[in-house]
Order: structure tokens, then C-alpha cells, then sequence
């Protein structure tokens, strides 16, 4: 088990191409459950993923070495009051030690400060390592009437490149506002 917490830090340009083989290493794992696709879909482009680093909004969670082992993009979506996280993800090598928890942890810290109410994520309904995970740190499955239009549209996104193959749905978790110090 994780005895620390890990190092988290905005991600290099130098180190976009160490995001896309954790992708593809956290990807492997979908093929025992019949997800081959989903193990050999292609990790986001490093254009897409240094637009999230350019906007601040790119995290690794690092090894002693200060490697990264992990990381999370995400987004401001406006019309839901959140940020929605794009993807999280945490080479096999060091699953299970509460990184991906700490770099959601990260991204609802920086969620809070910016004055969001809570963080949103799409994921796959009954993978034990997605959705059951997500509710276990306090996501809630959104309903279909509970959308924004925003949130409608990642959706169909992912409908358009194939991941309803799949249940999957939206969540979200509610933020606490900061704490207050008297004056």
C-alpha cells in the first residue's frame, strides 16, 4: 500500500510522450475483461495533450526518480459548475498505491480554488477499476436529466468513436466549499 502522498506536479512538454505510454500501459488491463479495443485505442496526441498542459490543466503524479507514473487532464465545464476530468490514468506498475486517487484528490483542490463546485468524469459503468472506484471516492452516477448540454456532448463524443460499446456513464462529485478563516 501506498505510504505517502505522491508527488504531484504540472506536467513538461518534454514528458507528453511519457503520458501516452502510461495510456497505453493503463489500457492493457481492458483486454482480460474482452475490451481489446479499448487496450489498443491510441493515447490522446501530444498536440492535444500540450493544449491541456498549455492551459495549466495537466498534472503527473511522479516516482522518487521524478518520473511520472500517472496523470490527469481535465477541463473546466462551464454550464455543470465543474471540472471534468478527461482522463486519469495510472501505469500498471504503480496501481493500487492511491496515486490515482491523489491526482483527483489535486484536480478537486484546484476545482475548489477556482471556485467549481464539483468534479465530473465519463467512465465505463461496470469496469471494477472505473465506475465501483469512482463511488467509492465519492462520485455519483448523474442521470440522464441531470446533463448539461456540455456533459451531453462528451458523451456523444464517446459514442462517436465507439466507447458505448460499453455501458458508460457520467458522475460527478460534489465539492466542499474551501474553509473560511475568520478574520
Amino acid at each position: 500500500m501506498h505510504t505517502g502522498t505522491p508527488l504531484i506536479r504540472p506536467v513538461t512538454a518534454a514528458e507528453l510522450p511519457l503520458l501516452q505510454e502510461i495510456e497505453r500501459a493503463a489500457g492493457e488491463p481492458f483486454r482480460a475483461l474482452g475490451m481489446a479495443s479499448v487496450a489498443d485505442d491510441e493515447p490522446p496526441a501530444v498536440a492535444d495533450l500540450d493544449r491541456f498542459r498549455r492551459a495549466g490543466r495537466a498534472w503527473v503524479a511522479v516516482d522518487a526518480a521524478d518520473v511520472p507514473v500517472a496523470y490527469l487532464i481535465g477541463e473546466p465545464v462551464e454550464d455543470a459548475d465543474a471540472d471534468h476530468i478527461e482522463q486519469v490514468s495510472v501505469h500498471p506498475r504503480a496501481a493500487r498505491r492511491g496515486i490515482g486517487g491523489a491526482l483527483i484528490g489535486h484536480a478537486a483542490e484546484r476545482a475548489r480554488a477556482a471556485g467549481r463546485s464539483a468534479l465530473t468524469l465519463t467512465t465505463f459503468a461496470d469496469v471494477p477499476w472505473n465506475a465501483p472506484y469512482y463511488a467509492r471516492i465519492g462520485f455519483r452516477p448523474l442521470a440522464p436529466d441531470e446533463l448539461t448540454p456540455r456533459l451531453r456532448a462528451i458523451r456523444a463524443h464517446e459514442a462517436e468513436l465507439g466507447l458505448d460499446r460499453w455501458p458508460r456513464l457520467c458522475m460527478r462529485r460534489d465539492l466542499t466549499p474551501p474553509a473560511r478563516t475568520a478574520p
